[in-house]
């Protein structure tokens, strides 16, 4: 099976699957170049209200490609950087579902998710260490208000994996489930997710990232989305509600 990255959508979510199977689903440096534009269209389409990214079998991803490391020139890391912020910059919720292993460029990429879900026994580590690479800042300050300074060098100084005991402990992963309970899990907070309002998760992620500066933009699209008549009404009717932002 060739390298690849492959999307389906179902039931609101689209889920993004890294598949490199002989090399524990390593990043290659045209799947890096890849990965924004299939991130654009799910932006733009408005039956999709999360992203789950996933890796084919039984592990997420173990990093970049070390054999495109030979190549010249500092491009694989360019491409791993533009492919992880296009990923954070996704508008609508995101979901890391990680089982096996993590590791460098796939720490990476779930470092760029909103939230990240493990499977007991997967292994993290962020390892440019043991290659002499310097890790992009962008990324380092993104871990780093992920675990705090402490765990954040950690891990970058010594390149050591680290179990999930200790990824939930300093905030690199949000939940840890039973072996073959990650998937249903996922299923099911994502049915969650897609019930709630898009207006309030798009305007929170934007305020959790740092962007605080639209206040104004937000509150207008919250007058005209209609979203709250509904959350109210659907309150007070004791029934579901039926969000409409982003449809």
């Amino acid at each position: 099976m060739e390298p690849q990255l492959s999307v389906s959508v179902a039931d609101g979510v689209a889920t993004l699957v890294i598949a490199n199977p002989a090399k524990r689903n390593a990043m290659t440096a045209g799947m890096w170049r890849a990965l924004p534009g299939l991130l654009a269209p799910l932006t733009a389409d408005p039956t999709v209200r999360a992203l789950v990214l996933t890796g084919a079998g039984e592990t997420f991803c173990a990093g970049a490609d070390i054999s495109t490391l030979r190549e010249p020139g500092d491009e694989q890391q360019t491409l791993a950087v533009r492919a992880e912020e296009a990923l954070a910059a996704f508008p609508k919720p995101t979901l890391a579902a990680i089982r096996g292993f993590c590791v460098g460029g796939g720490s990476q990429l779930a470092a760029a998710c909103d939230l990240r879900f493990a499977e007991e026994g997967t292994r993290f580590g962020v390892t440019p260490a043991k290659l002499g690479i310097v890790y992009p800042a962008s990324s380092t300050r993104r871990l780093t208000s992920l675990v705090g300074p402490s765990a954040a060098k950690h891990l970058l100084f010594s390149g050591e994996l680290i179990d999930t005991d200790r990824a939930l402990r300093t905030g690199l992963v949000d939940e840890v489930l039973p072996v073959g309970e990650l998937g249903e899990r996922v299923a099911e907070f994502t049915r969650t997710l897609v019930s709630r309002s898009l207006l309030t998760q798009a305007a929170a992620k934007e305020f959790a990232d740092g962007l605080t500066d639209r206040d104004a933009h937000w509150a207008e699209q919250a007058r005209g989305s209609g979203d709250t008549a509904e959350g109210v009404a659907a309150f007070l009717e004791r029934r579901p509600p039926r969000f409409t932002y982003g449809l």
